[in-house]
């Protein structure tokens, strides 16, 4: 076996991440690692890579005990991290940036040795079907080809164990299909490779067998002959898990939102959305999607007034959006599920009562005569709490102590509790385990169905496939397509998500 992981166990204050863990990959084999966050992923291959040493437990290479006391010697042993987040200088090129530290140098004073460098790049890029020019520059690639370089790094460094962070995260489903072909070449060529996920029909694509994650445990091991997205969604859960989203028919009506001709700013001064126009229906979801960092986050802040509207129009029921003014557009009738539910859904170190009056907490029957009613406000919240399935120990609980799934939860039981007719939901599920999602997701089409315009904002393609009557695309700020359901297919989306509208 290449690289055994036996009994890891890693306890951090109040949490052990990692729970007498055991897996194992071997010489050009795929190891579909799955799981949701909190799982313990991460930290499993923060110890594979050096940076943490774990309590207790071994890892094996060629049958042999390795210890790493830090990410050099790890890399010295082959192993090779490419991370969600890429770690690479926009402004090198290509071939910088995949020896950086690494560099061929020549003559007595040990100058760098370009044309080597670059030599080395362009073979390893030919041998492994990469197909990256050495000579562009970092800040003018795609995605895609950014991650690419990762791996080019990794295989520089004569990496033959690789792993990949949650590698389609960023991607498009055809820069997907792209780098599974890359991985089962380097399989082929006998690199093994561990592929970290939450998506359930990604591992069941590409990966040779799978070991699936819960709460710090292994749940079970599979491979994709035996194993549908729904025994992987049960091992990571611990039951039956819907998948597929129910709803009926839409009963489209007037329109709630409407917008035209937006411009918004980034926090730079560059222009982030760019001419958006689009309309938002009672009744119905409009779905956008769009790789994260293309416009959505931005798009989200100025209709819920958490950024400026630098020109165009916005108008909510034949009214213009009071700008700038979450509390006036909330009054307005508008629920937001914001895209960080850390920094824009709640407070910690308040209760879970007191975060689910956050925004009425100045009205009736929550406050009488600038006085908090704190027998209301513990009567509506403890509704809440058995409406929408929060798991709590009380009310007056921290809301940091919950889960992210349960968080969640209260953050939507606040925002469905008033009479709204437009639902912003901006990565409404991120961070989720699939029963939180199965949840979120029929709350949200509650909604559509009693006459709310809902307008949702996803990385996530599959979940935007799900909930969309129409799914609208942006691509470097703006909207260049909008689908009915019965068009918007994985493939077309997808094109448009990469900028190719023809």
């Amino acid at each position: 076996m290449r690289l055994e992981l036996q009994q890891i166990t890693k306890q951090f204050p109040g949490v052990l991440a990692n729970d007498r863990i055991s897996i194992s990959v071997d010489k050009g084999q795929v190891l579909g690692l799955l799981g949701e966050n909190g799982a313990g992923k991460t930290t499993l291959m923060n110890i594979l890579s050096g940076l943490y040493r774990p309590d207790s437990g071994k890892i094996l290479i060629d049958g042999k005990e390795r210890i790493f006391r830090d990410p050099a010697q790890a890399i010295d042993a082959g192993i090779g991290m490419v991370h969600q987040h890429f770690m690479l200088v926009p402004v090198f090129d290509v071939t910088e940036s995949v020896v950086l530290g690494n560099e061929p140098t020549k003559g007595p004073l040990g100058s760098f040795d370009r044309a080597t460098a670059r030599a080395q790049v362009a073979e390893l890029s030919k041998k492994h079907g990469l197909h990256v020019d050495p000579d562009a520059k970092i800040e003018s690639l795609p995605v895609g080809v950014r991650q690419r370089v990762e791996i080019l790094k990794a295989l520089y460094r004569k990496s033959d164990i690789l792993v990949l962070d949650e590698p389609s995260a960023v991607l498009t489903p055809q820069e997907t299909e792209e780098l599974f072909d890359i991985i089962r070449g380097l399989a082929k060529g006998g690199t093994s490779v561990i592929f970290i996920t939450h998506k359930l029909n990604e591992v069941i694509a590409v990966a040779d067998k799978i070991t699936v994650l819960r709460r710090g445990a292994v749940a079970g091991e599979t491979t994709p002959a035996k194993a549908t997205a729904s025994i992987l969604a049960e091992m990571m859960v611990g039951r039956e898990v819907q998948l597929t989203v129910s709803r009926s028919k839409s009963h489209v009506a007037e329109a709630v939102l409407e917008v035209k001709g937006l411009n918004v700013l980034n926090d730079a001064g560059a222009l982030a959305v760019n001419d958006a126009s689009f309309e938002v229906r009672s009744g119905e979801i409009l779905a956008v999607a769009g790789v994260q960092g293309n416009g959505q986050t931005e798009l989200v802040e100025a209709l819920t007034g958490l950024r400026l509207i630098d020109s165009g129009s916005v108008i909510l029921e034949k009214k213009p959006l009071p700008a700038g003014s979450p509390r006036e557009i909330a009054t307005a009738g508008v629920a937001h599920i914001p895209e960080d539910r850390n920094r824009d859904g709640m407070v910690k170190g308040m209760t879970v009562a007191e975060n689910y009056i956050l925004n009425t907490y100045h009205l009736p029957p929550y406050s009488k005569r600038g006085v908090l009613d704190r027998k209301a406000i513990a009567a509506a919240t403890e509704k809440a709490v058995k409406d929408f399935d929060v798991r709590t120990p009380s009310i007056h609980t921290d809301i940091a102590s919950l889960s992210g799934g349960n968080q969640q939860k209260v953050i939507v039981a606040r925002e469905f509790s008033r009479n709204v007719r437009l639902v912003i939901a901006a990565q409404p599920t991120r961070g989720l385990d699939v029963g939180s999602i199965e949840y979120i997701h029929k709350r949200i089409v509650e909604q559509r169905d009693a006459g709310a315009a809902v307008l949702i904002v996803s990385t996530e393609l599959d979940e935007v496939l799900a909930l969309g009557d129409r799914v609208a695309v942006m691509y470097e700020g703006r909207i260049v397509g909008i689908l009915d359901a019965k068009d918007a297919t994985r493939e077309r989306v997808g094109l448009l998500m990469g900028g190719i509208t023809k």
